[in-house]
């Protein structure tokens, strides 16, 4: 597409993501054969606002992208409810169905990044993914003992009650995400990307707080080896 366009290719490598290099070829081989038809120097046509990509566009290109089967991971709960059909399933939710434990026999339900080092934390997990859950613990008040769990990396959905949150596991982003610098400034505990197996709402559970800050710039073994974990609590 760059030699067309009279220009050197301005995308050399591929994005990091397959769903942001399906949108960016598929974007890009659009505007291409529409430059060729048109016939036009580049410097003519460029600033045509007739030519310019429109909603049913990127509409058709989503739907090319899902015809194939695939699915979108969410970033928030708010895009899995109005489309659920366009999504995989909220992490959450899932249960490898395998019973992993630690030496003292607990449960492992999930691991994450730690944002920053704090006392192990003991709480109820509480997912906190819509803004219905939000506005309600607004107005009456966030549970005692919340460990809230959460989807989205942005922080914005929870912002207003982050602060009463006794610690936060994160589904998405990394330690330098917004909701991690958030946490960081409240001095509530989180760990961010992690990975649940098995966590139901409303379980007790205890999260390892106490394990090192995440190196946001160590090798895949070194991270790996650094996640803190959460383990389940039985009831007595």
């Amino acid at each position: 597409m760059g030699e067309s366009y009279g220009y050197r290719d301005a995308w050399p490598k591929a994005a990091e993501f397959p769903t942001v290099e399906a949108f960016h070829t598929a974007t890009r081989k659009l505007i291409e054969a529409r430059f060729a038809a048109d016939g036009r120097p580049w410097a003519e046509v460029v600033h045509d606002r007739s030519l310019q990509l429109s909603r049913e566009d990127f509409e058709q290109i989503e739907a090319e992208l899902l015809g194939t089967g695939h699915r979108f991971e969410a970033s928030a709960m708010v895009s899995y409810e109005e489309e659920p059909d366009k999504y995989n399933p909220p992490a959450g939710i899932a249960d490898s169905g395998e019973q992993q434990t630690d030496e003292q026999g607990r449960r492992i339900v999930g691991s994450g990044d730690n944002v920053f080092a704090a006392a192990d934390v003991e709480g109820t997990a509480r997912y906190v993914s819509t803004v219905d859950r939000v506005m309600e613990w607004l107005t009456g008040g966030v549970p005692a003992d919340t460990i809230a769990v959460i989807d989205d990396s942005g922080g914005t959905l929870t912002a207003p009650i982050l602060g009463d949150f006794k610690a936060v596991v994160c589904m998405g982003g990394t330690v330098r995400s917004h909701l991690g610098i958030l946490t960081r400034e409240y001095n509530v505990p989180c760990l961010m990307n992690a990975t649940l197996d098995g966590l139901v709402d409303e379980s007790r559970v205890v999260v390892q707080y106490s394990k090192q800050a995440a190196d946001a710039y160590a090798d895949a073994d070194t991270a790996e080896s650094q996640r803190a974990r959460i383990f389940e609590l039985q009831e007595d």
